[in-house]
């Protein structure tokens, strides 16, 4: 199987009206007809439909970075799978870092996003990884193992091409300090042979996460393992996003 790059910016808490009008007017049509990788932008909420609308024939996907586990409710300020379905959105980020590290998201709330978006039909781009302090410890395969378990065992029903995981070393994002082709491909190939083991999925995409610039995309994209990139501060204006785009032209 011949597993497509993704290449994935995360806009975070950044980038408003103007931005994401002067984003998308200079990416213009340059990711439309692209057959061998996908481009997916994950504006913030209040910028999903403009987002939307401008990304529209143009081959770019838009995702949502966070949304709430429930049909909808008295749930004050969160956002459902519904709403996200209205907007013409069908793929959403879970697991992030900074969701589970300063928002104080649980696995077992991790784990139910995780069984409603497959319930929904949405594809996910499942964030896992660890911290400097866990890496130091020889910790890190441990922590791996237990943040993919706890969220997938007995709970991972989606066809293969809706799940897909972006490994982010915690102390790699947003540091500036970017973690080796080595020590990327290391982590990448452990969760492949972990998830065909435990779920047969050896195909699974996983997508590189932390620090990742157009002077080092390319080290990691030629990985064996490594099947695109979720990016943050560099995904945030078109000339850099577009480097990492097209990183091997």
């Amino acid at each position: 199987m011949t597993r497509k790059k993704i290449i994935a910016a995360n806009w975070k808490m950044n980038n408003m009206t103007a931005e994401t009008a002067a984003f998308f007017g200079a990416i213009g049509d340059s990711c439309k007809g692209l057959n061998d990788r996908e481009v997916i932008v994950t504006p913030s909420f209040p910028y999903l439909a403009q987002a939307a609308a401008l990304a529209k024939g143009r081959g770019i996907t838009i995702a949502a970075q966070d949304f709430h586990p429930e049909e909808n409710g008295a749930f004050t300020g969160e956002v459902s799978l519904a709403m996200l379905t209205d907007l013409g959105v069908r793929t959403v980020l879970i697991g992030h870092s900074e969701r589970r590290h300063v928002m104080g998201e649980t696995h077992e709330h991790i784990r139910k996003k995780v069984a409603f978006a497959q319930k929904k039909g949405f594809r996910v781009i499942f964030c896992i990884g660890e911290t400097l302090a866990q890496r130091q410890k020889g910790e890190l395969f441990a922590v791996i193992d237990h943040q993919l378990s706890t969220a997938f065992d007995g709970n991972l029903t989606c066809p293969p091409d809706d799940m897909v995981i972006a490994y982010e070393p915690v102390w790699a994002i947003g540091t500036g300090v970017n973690a080796t082709g080595a020590q990327a491909q290391e982590m990448h190939d452990y969760i492949r042979h972990f998830m065909d083991k435990q779920y047969g999925r050896k195909d699974i995409v996983i997508l590189y996460g932390g620090s990742v610039k157009p002077d080092n995309v390319k080290e990691l994209m030629l990985m064996p393992d490594i099947d695109g990139a979720l990016v943050g501060g560099a995904s945030l204006k078109a000339e850099s996003f577009s480097k990492l785009i097209f990183w091997d032209k």
